[in-house]
C-alpha cells in the first residue's frame, strides 16, 4: 500500500537532517535608525550578527498516489533583544570663557584719573584764563583754551576683571541718578557693561 510505503521511507532516512544556521543582521544606520534583516547591512552601517541553530526538519519521500504534507513551519527562535544604540553623551565640557576686551586707565594734566574703551581718547581743550592789559583777570577779554591730550596706558589682564566691574558700577551710579533726558542712554551703557562681565572669564 502506498501510505504503508511512504511510513517506512521515512523511518529509513537518517536521523541527524540537514540544519543550517540562522543568521539575524541587526543594522544600524548613520542616523541612528535600526533594522533587522536576514543579509549583511549596507556599507556604512553598523552591524550586529546573531547566529542561531535552526530547527532540524525530515523532509518527506513524495508517493506515487498523493503528495505528502510539508511539515508545519515552526517559527524560528526571536533573536536576543539587545537594547538600542544610544548616542554618546553629549560633552559637558563648554568652550572656556574669553577675559573681558581691553581698557585704558588715563590720567589728566591735573591728577585725575578715568577707564575707557579707547587707547588714544580724543584731544580735548581745556579753558585758559584770560586777563585784561592792566592784568586785572576780571577785565580779560574773550575765552581761550589749549589742546590737551591725556596720557593713558592699558590696564594689565590681572586687573581686567576689577577696571570693568569699577567701570560697570560708575554706569550704574550714571543712571539711576541722572537726569531723566540721559537715563535711558545711561541704562543702556550699564547694561552692555553687565552683558561684557557675563559673558567673559569674570563671570558677571
Amino acid at each position: 500500500m502506498p501510505y504503508r510505503l511512504a511510513w517506512l521511507i521515512l523511518l529509513a532516512a537518517p536521523a541527524a537532517a540537514h540544519a543550517d544556521e540562522l543568521v539575524i543582521y541587526r543594522c544600524t544606520d548613520a542616523a541612528g535608525a535600526l533594522t533587522v534583516q536576514n543579509m549583511p547591512c549596507p556599507k556604512g552601517s553598523r552591524q550586529q550578527v546573531k547566529r542561531m541553530p535552526a530547527l532540524a526538519t525530515v523532509p518527506m519521500a513524495p508517493t506515487a498516489s498523493k503528495p505528502s504534507a510539508a511539515p508545519a513551519a515552526t517559527p524560528a527562535a526571536a533573536p536576543e533583544e539587545t537594547p538600542a544604540p544610544t548616542s554618546a553623551p553629549a560633552s559637558t565640557a563648554t568652550a572656556e570663557r574669553l577675559p573681558p576686551p581691553n581698557l585704558f586707565r588715563c590720567t589728566t594734566r591735573d591728577g585725575g584719573g578715568y577707564l575707557t574703551e579707547d587707547s588714544e581718547p580724543a584731544s580735548r581743550c581745556e579753558p585758559l584764563q584770560t586777563t585784561g592789559l592792566d592784568g586785572n583777570p576780571q577785565g580779560g577779554a574773550g575765552q581761550a583754551c589749549e589742546m590737551v591730550r591725556d596720557t593713558c596706558a592699558r590696564v594689565p589682564d590681572e586687573g581686567l576683571c576689577e577696571a570693568w566691574k569699577k567701570r560697570r558700577d560708575e554706569a550704574e551710579v550714571a543712571w539711576r541718578f541722572t537726569r531723566a533726558d540721559t537715563s535711558e542712554k545711561n541704562k543702556a551703557e550699564f547694561e552692555r557693561m553687565q552683558r561684557i562681565l557675563a559673558e567673559s572669564a569674570c563671570g558677571g
